[in-house]
């Protein structure tokens, strides 16, 4: 029998995402009489935390060999009511890296609502709570909790091979698609970034 217990703040998540009207199928949350989408919009942010970052810093080869450097920001815009990372959600940005690879991952939110970054199996973005991170260390300090207007890095080695997912540990935003892919591959020769229909762009 699990050990979870839930507390009355996930409860309140949970009846939060009742109300965005969530649908797996929807390119974004549905807003309800009873919702204001500006509590997750792209309003009040701290820009200054991410002025001078550029597309291009989103991905980078590191300074040390088979590193690679990524950034994230969350509510970089104000689609899917800012539940994004640098503009995508729900999986229509997908991040490659080859495996053993080391990755630098820098996470900003600017936002005055909470929210965080961690890697998990993809299957858990359909879960509440996505539990812990696959990968050791590839987490910011208590994503179930999330945070708000700051900056955090952290790093880890992508030992294994799948299909996992880059994503918000704050209850229920997985839910409302906030995460992005994050693919390891042993075929892959160095790591890139696909965007919608996009082709591949390998990191320089």
């Amino acid at each position: 029998m699990s050990s979870f217990r839930w507390k009355p703040w996930v409860a309140t998540a949970l009846a939060g995402v009742a109300g965005l009207g969530v649908s797996w199928g929807q390119d974004k949350p549905a807003a309800s009489a009873g919702h204001d989408p500006a509590t997750h919009g792209a309003s009040g942010l701290r820009k200054e935390l991410f002025a001078g970052i550029t597309e291009a810093d989103f991905i980078k080869l590191g300074e040390s060999p088979k590193t690679v450097k990524l950034v994230l920001i969350a509510a970089y815009t104000p689609v899917n009511y800012g539940m994004n990372f640098n503009g995508h959600f729900k999986g229509n940005a997908v991040y490659t890296v080859p495996t053993g690879w080391t990755v630098e991952v820098t996470f900003i939110n600017p936002s005055p609502v909470p929210h965080s970054l961690l890697v998990v199996e993809k299957e858990k973005v359909r879960k509440p709570q996505v539990g812990d991170p696959i990968f050791a260390g590839a987490s910011v300090p208590n994503p179930v909790t999330g945070m708000s207007l700051k900056k955090e890095t952290f790093r880890f080695v992508a030992g294994e091979a799948g299909d996992y997912a880059l994503t918000c540990g704050f209850p229920t935003h997985a839910l409302s698609g906030h995460w992005v892919a994050f693919n390891v591959r042993d075929d892959a020769k160095a790591p890139s970034l696909k965007v919608g229909d996009g082709e591949p762009v390998e990191a320089r």
